[in-house]
């Protein structure tokens, strides 16, 4: 299940689970020839991948795997074959930067006291002010100094703030943490025991976010002969100005295959999405759906992102032109993903959100612990935190309306934990869905927006919104006849 424990903090969620349980199943009704020996390199219409190019890991419960050469017995049967996303993606043993001693999670909870912090720093910047250098050898070793003892505003912001979150995060983690080690979902002796190699491959698929800059330069379409609504059907190879285009939806009760510029994507049931950038979003608008739960994943500017040149961002600016405003129904529920920046928290709660008319709820935090239940970084690391920041809010409308739709579910509590392993992937976000039930009516439409996988029962958006779903990161588990 999704949701492993669920206590008053939060709840401790199975990332790999919620993934396994979306029904990736391919129901085929014609068969191959008993003789047929699948091909793993061949990306035709007329083959499934049933390997992969990178080592396949498997645990006793995943029950058998096939191996290269293995044939599917299904002549004169209706065929079904069955991926599950790798396990070994969530294989996070150890942490990435280990706490000291007296800082883990096990050893109680040592407090951070801002103002020591400030006085420390100001103390050193006073001592840089006043000693005399004797040469540009020591000045140089004096703004070495300096850099690691004086905090900036921003440094003083975000210290100030996780003073404020820090006890909050500690417990709460802690005693869902204790839930899992007593259940067996969680193992103290994890990091000794695996010796499983954290296998992450390198570039999968083709280049979406590119794909999607090269749309701008096809012909344009007259908005009459515009196709609102691709429906797929079997393993489907769509030419890439369609799949720009227009929604792509699988309405079926089974997982289907999208062949894109030769590669494979894996389409989950009950789900449909759209691949464009900010500059194409027409084709969500014309799906004429508005949408009772919104989450946002904003690719937020830094200086690490601009530096690395790896990955596209937006500016402030242009996060506020999306149209949240066209796409929600009354009374949506708003979920942003906020990165440990206090500039794009402020800018979320004090722009953003009133300028979609959404009043701020709530914030929530997802804390990333391992396999033995410690955090992937120290909780008080100046370098990175274990933890992000979800906002929530709800569209703003007559107060009357708001109570009588609200009757059924129950109100946004002011701060929730969701405690769970990380994916290695990059920007892979734990799903929502099982954690926000409670407060929403069931059966309702749900988007996101800047996805980069796709989920059963939601439309999806983003210039990757494909990534995560590739056949290789998926790995052929059995089939049934």
């Amino acid at each position: 299940m999704t949701v492993v424990h669920r206590l008053t903090a939060g709840w401790l969620v199975d990332h790999l689970s919620f993934i396994n349980q979306c029904g990736y199943e391919i129901c085929h009704s014609f068969a191959y020839r008993g003789d047929v020996t699948l091909n793993a390199s061949d990306a035709s219409t007329e083959h499934y991948r049933a390997t992969s190019t990178f080592p396949a890991t498997s645990s006793p419960r995943d029950g058998p795997t096939p191996s290269r050469g293995d044939a599917i017995e299904t002549e004169g049967k209706t065929e079904k074959i069955r991926y599950m996303f790798r396990e070994e993606f969530f294989d996070v043993s150890k942490p990435h930067i280990a706490a000291a001693p007296e800082e883990q999670l096990w050893q109680g909870c040592p407090e951070v006291i801002l103002t020591e912090v400030k006085a420390n720093s100001n103390r050193e910047e006073h001592q840089e002010g006043t000693t005399s250098g004797v040469g540009d050898s020591v000045a140089s070793a004096r703004k070495k100094r300096k850099r690691k003892c004086v905090f900036n505003q921003g440094e003083l912001d975000a210290l100030e703030y996780h003073s404020k979150v820090r006890k909050l995060i500690w417990e709460g983690t802690l005693h869902l943490v204790q839930e899992g080690l007593k259940s067996g979902f969680l193992h103290r002796t994890t990091a000794e025991l695996s010796c499983r190699k954290n296998v992450v491959p390198g570039h999968i698929g083709c280049g979406l976010a590119e794909l999607c800059e090269m749309a701008k330069q096809f012909p344009a379409v007259n908005e009459s002969d515009r196709q609102a609504i691709h429906v797929l059907d079997d393993e489907t190879s769509i030419p890439e100005h369609d799949l720009l285009s227009c929604v792509t939806e699988n309405s079926s009760d089974c997982a289907k295959i999208v062949v894109l510029m030769g590669q494979k994507y894996l389409v989950p049931p009950k789900s449909s999405f759209l691949l464009s950038d900010i500059s194409c979003l027409h084709p969500l608008l014309n799906y004429k759906k508005k949408y009772d739960v919104i989450v946002i994943d904003p690719p937020w500017e830094n200086k690490s992102v601009k530096r690395s040149n790896r990955y596209s961002h937006l500016s402030s600016w242009q996060i506020k032109q999306i149209p949240v405003p066209a796409l929600a129904a009354p009374n949506c529920l708003v979920v942003t993903w906020v990165t440990n920046r206090q500039k794009h928290l402020r800018f979320v709660k004090d722009e953003l959100y009133p300028h979609w008319s959404v009043k701020t709820l709530a914030e929530w935090h997802w804390v990333k612990i391992t396999r033995a239940g410690e955090f992937i970084f120290p909780l008080d690391s100046l370098h990175k935190k274990p933890y992000e920041v979800l906002v929530l809010g709800r569209v703003q409308e007559d107060v009357k309306e708001t109570l009588r739709k609200s009757e059924d579910v129950l109100p946004i509590p002011e701060h929730k934990l969701i405690v769970s392993i990380p994916c290695s992937l990059h920007s892979h976000k734990p799903p929502l869905t099982a954690v926000l039930a409670e407060f929403i009516k069931p059966d309702v439409e749900c988007l996101e927006l800047f996805a980069r996988n796709l989920q059963p029962g939601w439309t999806s958006w983003g210039n990757e919104v494909l990534k995560f779903q590739h056949v290789d990161y998926f790995t052929l588990l059995q089939n049934e006849n």
